[in-house]
């Protein structure tokens, strides 16, 4: 994954804003009482660590905020300490967060269980959609290794673990079936894009992003996309041949604004798509349902949710 510049990386990287971000969501930093101290180095897989571990864990979200590029994103003393610490730890793989593997190598522990999100599901490093959370399939799976790591480090509290997995797994019905209506209600939907944030989402609502995904690797890899590639997404615009536009919340610039400002223009209704869960107010299946929900207003009344 090739670092975006042109972000304001120096909010991020002050003491202020990095203490807030290696805050616990929910729970605390220290092991009072025994509980098991974990790390999701994105706030969707810190929420589902919580989900299953309950009062057991406590747990730090590295990235939480919604308002920056998790791309640009670098490491401090803060977070090195927090991940040193963890007992157990989730991360995406696939390129997205490689700064925890540096960090864990400096910080080794043979006793640290870690999940790697793309080697459980077996993904190469080819991928070329990192955004693997917005896959129906892959939390699930996540949630599964993690009450197997949990039940590994507090074996007691096992059947907890289990039962907190049984309930997380029928919490993702809604989304479920809301993907499933959408599919059959506006089979085909054409839509646009910025970045292929949403794309694993939008293949299960069965839509066609009309939008090159040369073009969308671009976006994500600040890069600058080939001028054929601008006018086509352009044209997607102009031409009236989408029914939606989703947009990346976190990564703007003057290209991607002036798609938003193409669409608004033509009456295209916006999605806003996040890389980190939007806080508060949201678990990891209340934030993926309101994403198919916000597609669907979209669709079927023109709405726009350029915000969560």
């Amino acid at each position: 994954m090739v670092v975006r510049a042109g972000v304001a990386m120096a909010a991020l990287l002050s003491a202020g804003v990095l203490a807030a971000a290696c805050s616990s969501s929910p729970g605390s930093l220290t092991s009072a009482g025994g509980g098991i101290v974990a790390v999701g180095a994105e706030n969707e897989y810190a929420n589902v660590i919580s989900q299953i571990g309950g009062k057991y864990v406590h747990v730090t979200a590295i990235l939480n905020n919604p308002n920056t590029d998790p791309h640009t994103f670098e490491s401090s003393p803060s977070v090195s300490q927090a991940v040193g610490a963890a007992q157990l730890v989730v991360q995406n793989g696939v390129g997205y967060d490689s700064w925890m593997n540096k960090i864990e190598a400096a910080t080794p522990d043979a006793t640290r269980k870690v999940i790697d999100v793309q080697t459980l599901l077996h993904l190469p490093d080819s991928t070329p959609n990192p955004h693997l959370w917005y896959a129906p399939s892959t939390m699930p799976a996540v949630a599964r290794a993690i009450a197997n790591g949990l039940a590994a480090l507090q074996p007691a509290h096992a059947a907890v673990f289990r039962a907190n997995l049984a309930r997380f797994d029928a919490s993702l019905r809604p989304w479920y079936q809301a993907l499933a209506h959408f599919k059959a209600t506006y089979p085909g939907t054409p839509v646009a894009t910025t970045e292929p944030v949403g794309d694993y989402m939008l293949q299960a609502a069965g839509t066609r992003n009309l939008t090159p995904f040369r073009f969308q690797q671009d976006i994500m890899n600040g890069v600058d996309p080939a001028p054929q590639d601008v006018s086509l997404e352009t044209s997607l615009f102009s031409g009236h041949k989408v029914r939606v536009f989703l947009y990346n919340q976190q990564v703007t610039d003057t290209l991607t604004e002036s798609f938003l400002g193409l669409a608004r223009k033509y009456g295209i209704p916006v999605v806003g798509v996040y890389e980190t869960m939007p806080t508060p107010g949201y678990t990891y299946q209340s934030w993926m349902l309101a994403e198919v929900r916000a597609l669907q207003k979209a669709v079927a009344g023109k709405i726009t949710t350029s915000r969560l």
